[in-house]
Protein backbone atom coordinates (compact mmCIF):
# COMPACT_ATOMS: atom_id res chain seq x y z
CA UNK A 1 0.00 0.00 0.00
CA UNK A 2 0.99 3.31 -1.24
CA UNK A 3 1.28 6.19 1.46
CA UNK A 4 -0.71 8.64 0.50
CA UNK A 5 1.28 12.27 -1.24
CA UNK A 6 0.31 15.38 -0.39
CA UNK A 7 0.21 17.81 -3.31
CA UNK A 8 -0.73 21.95 -3.13
CA UNK A 9 0.45 25.05 -2.74
CA UNK A 10 1.68 27.81 -4.76
CA UNK A 11 4.15 30.87 -3.29
CA UNK A 12 5.26 33.10 -5.59
CA UNK A 13 7.33 36.62 -4.38
CA UNK A 14 7.63 39.56 -6.15
CA UNK A 15 9.79 42.55 -6.04
CA UNK A 16 9.69 46.29 -7.11
CA UNK A 17 12.18 48.93 -5.77
CA UNK A 18 11.88 49.58 -2.29
CA UNK A 19 9.09 46.41 -1.88
CA UNK A 20 9.44 42.66 -1.73
CA UNK A 21 6.04 41.20 -1.16
CA UNK A 22 5.17 36.81 -0.64
CA UNK A 23 1.96 35.47 -1.24
CA UNK A 24 0.98 32.04 -0.81
CA UNK A 25 -2.36 30.14 -1.47
CA UNK A 26 -4.04 27.96 1.56
CA UNK A 27 -5.04 24.56 -0.30
CA UNK A 28 -3.49 21.44 1.44
CA UNK A 29 -4.38 18.06 -0.39
CA UNK A 30 -4.11 14.56 0.27
CA UNK A 31 -4.67 12.80 -2.53
CA UNK A 32 -7.47 13.69 -4.59
CA UNK A 33 -9.04 14.85 -1.22
CA UNK A 34 -8.99 18.96 -0.09
CA UNK A 35 -7.59 18.05 3.24
CA UNK A 36 -7.44 22.06 4.41
CA UNK A 37 -8.43 24.90 2.90
CA UNK A 38 -6.50 27.99 4.59
CA UNK A 39 -3.22 26.92 5.42
CA UNK A 40 -0.74 29.56 5.84
CA UNK A 41 2.75 28.62 3.98
CA UNK A 42 4.16 32.35 4.29
CA UNK A 43 5.57 33.77 7.38
CA UNK A 44 7.56 37.15 8.23
CA UNK A 45 10.39 36.86 10.49
CA UNK A 46 10.20 40.39 11.78
CA UNK A 47 13.65 40.62 13.55
CA UNK A 48 15.62 39.83 10.71
CA UNK A 49 16.67 41.19 7.36
CA UNK A 50 18.13 44.48 5.70
CA UNK A 51 17.53 47.50 8.26
CA UNK A 52 15.76 44.55 10.24
CA UNK A 53 12.60 45.35 8.72
CA UNK A 54 12.03 41.57 8.13
CA UNK A 55 12.57 38.30 5.83
CA UNK A 56 9.71 36.81 4.61
CA UNK A 57 9.72 32.79 4.10
CA UNK A 58 7.38 30.72 2.05
CA UNK A 59 7.69 26.76 1.78
CA UNK A 60 6.30 24.45 -0.70
CA UNK A 61 6.20 20.43 0.29
CA UNK A 62 5.57 18.60 3.10
CA UNK A 63 3.80 20.68 6.54
CA UNK A 64 6.04 18.90 8.75
CA UNK A 65 9.49 19.18 6.73
CA UNK A 66 8.71 23.16 5.82
CA UNK A 67 8.53 23.68 9.95
CA UNK A 68 11.65 21.97 10.62
CA UNK A 69 13.36 23.69 7.77
CA UNK A 70 12.03 26.80 8.78
CA UNK A 71 13.28 25.69 12.36
CA UNK A 72 16.82 25.68 10.98
CA UNK A 73 16.53 28.74 8.79
CA UNK A 74 16.13 30.74 11.87
CA UNK A 75 19.18 29.42 13.23
CA UNK A 76 21.40 30.55 10.55
CA UNK A 77 19.83 34.04 10.37
CA UNK A 78 20.38 34.04 13.82
CA UNK A 79 24.24 33.53 13.22
CA UNK A 80 23.68 36.74 10.20
CA UNK A 81 20.64 38.60 11.04
CA UNK A 82 21.49 40.96 8.10
CA UNK A 83 22.91 38.66 5.40
CA UNK A 84 20.03 36.56 4.24
CA UNK A 85 22.49 35.27 0.95
CA UNK A 86 24.95 33.90 3.97
CA UNK A 87 21.81 32.50 6.08
CA UNK A 88 20.37 30.54 3.03
CA UNK A 89 23.78 29.42 2.07
CA UNK A 90 24.14 28.03 5.24
CA UNK A 91 20.84 26.80 5.05
CA UNK A 92 21.41 24.71 1.79
CA UNK A 93 24.68 23.72 2.48
CA UNK A 94 22.95 21.74 5.74
CA UNK A 95 20.21 20.67 3.84
CA UNK A 96 22.20 19.03 1.51
CA UNK A 97 24.85 17.37 3.76
CA UNK A 98 22.64 16.63 6.86
CA UNK A 99 21.56 12.56 6.59
CA UNK A 100 18.38 13.35 7.95
CA UNK A 101 17.47 16.66 6.25
CA UNK A 102 18.33 15.27 2.95
CA UNK A 103 15.09 13.35 3.30
CA UNK A 104 13.10 16.31 3.66
CA UNK A 105 10.52 17.13 0.66
CA UNK A 106 10.30 20.59 0.78
CA UNK A 107 11.39 23.96 -0.99
CA UNK A 108 11.66 27.63 0.19
CA UNK A 109 11.88 31.12 -1.02
CA UNK A 110 13.13 33.49 1.14
CA UNK A 111 13.49 37.45 0.16
CA UNK A 112 14.29 40.99 2.04
CA UNK A 113 14.78 44.03 0.74
CA UNK A 114 18.08 43.39 -1.04
CA UNK A 115 17.65 39.67 -2.45
CA UNK A 116 14.95 36.86 -3.21
CA UNK A 117 16.14 33.33 -3.08
CA UNK A 118 14.88 30.19 -3.65
CA UNK A 119 16.25 27.06 -1.39
CA UNK A 120 15.74 23.44 -2.40
CA UNK A 121 17.08 20.07 -0.82
CA UNK A 122 19.38 19.55 -3.72
CA UNK A 123 21.65 22.35 -2.36
CA UNK A 124 20.26 25.01 -5.54
CA UNK A 125 20.05 28.20 -4.54
CA UNK A 126 18.73 30.45 -7.32
CA UNK A 127 18.78 34.39 -7.36
CA UNK A 128 15.91 35.14 -9.97
CA UNK A 129 17.17 37.82 -12.15
CA UNK A 130 13.57 39.39 -12.81
CA UNK A 131 12.63 39.86 -9.42
CA UNK A 132 10.08 37.13 -8.91
CA UNK A 133 10.29 33.87 -7.88
CA UNK A 134 7.58 31.01 -8.08
CA UNK A 135 7.34 27.59 -6.44
CA UNK A 136 4.79 24.81 -5.80
CA UNK A 137 2.57 22.68 -7.70
CA UNK A 138 0.74 25.77 -9.15
CA UNK A 139 4.12 27.96 -9.01
CA UNK A 140 4.36 27.86 -13.46
CA UNK A 141 1.27 29.32 -13.74
CA UNK A 142 1.62 32.04 -10.95
CA UNK A 143 5.54 32.83 -12.38
CA UNK A 144 3.67 33.01 -15.70
CA UNK A 145 1.10 35.44 -14.94
CA UNK A 146 3.70 38.04 -12.26
CA UNK A 147 5.78 38.21 -15.39
CA UNK A 148 2.75 40.09 -17.81
CA UNK A 149 1.92 41.91 -14.33
CA UNK A 150 4.62 43.40 -13.82
CA UNK A 151 5.08 44.50 -17.26
CA UNK A 152 1.97 46.60 -16.73
CA UNK A 153 4.11 48.85 -14.41
CA UNK A 154 1.57 50.50 -12.02
CA UNK A 155 0.64 47.91 -9.95
CA UNK A 156 3.00 47.27 -6.47
CA UNK A 157 4.97 43.55 -5.70
CA UNK A 158 2.15 42.88 -3.34
CA UNK A 159 -1.06 43.68 -5.85
CA UNK A 160 1.25 41.57 -8.55
CA UNK A 161 1.44 38.26 -6.19
CA UNK A 162 -2.17 38.51 -5.05
CA UNK A 163 -3.16 38.75 -8.79
CA UNK A 164 -1.51 35.84 -9.85
CA UNK A 165 -1.85 33.75 -7.27
CA UNK A 166 -5.75 34.16 -8.29
CA UNK A 167 -4.72 33.34 -11.93
CA UNK A 168 -3.36 30.24 -10.87
CA UNK A 169 -6.26 29.27 -8.89
CA UNK A 170 -8.25 29.69 -12.07
CA UNK A 171 -6.08 27.02 -13.76
CA UNK A 172 -4.23 24.81 -10.87
CA UNK A 173 -6.66 22.27 -9.03
CA UNK A 174 -3.89 22.46 -6.74
CA UNK A 175 -4.45 26.19 -5.80
CA UNK A 176 -7.26 28.45 -4.39
CA UNK A 177 -7.89 31.50 -3.87
CA UNK A 178 -7.42 31.44 0.13
CA UNK A 179 -4.13 33.83 -0.05
CA UNK A 180 -2.12 35.37 2.39
CA UNK A 181 0.35 38.06 1.53
CA UNK A 182 3.24 39.75 3.24
CA UNK A 183 5.26 42.50 1.98
CA UNK A 184 8.43 44.53 3.48
CA UNK A 185 7.70 47.23 3.96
Amino acid sequence: MQEPHFEATTILSARRPGEVAMSGDGQVTLGHTIAKPDAVKVRKLEQFGHERQGVLVGFAGAAADAFALMEHFEKHLEASPTNLRRAAIGLARLWRTDRALRRLESMMIVADLEVTLMVSGQGDLIEPTDGLCAIGSGGSFALAAARGLMHQGSLEAREVCEQSLRIAAGICIYTNESITTISVP
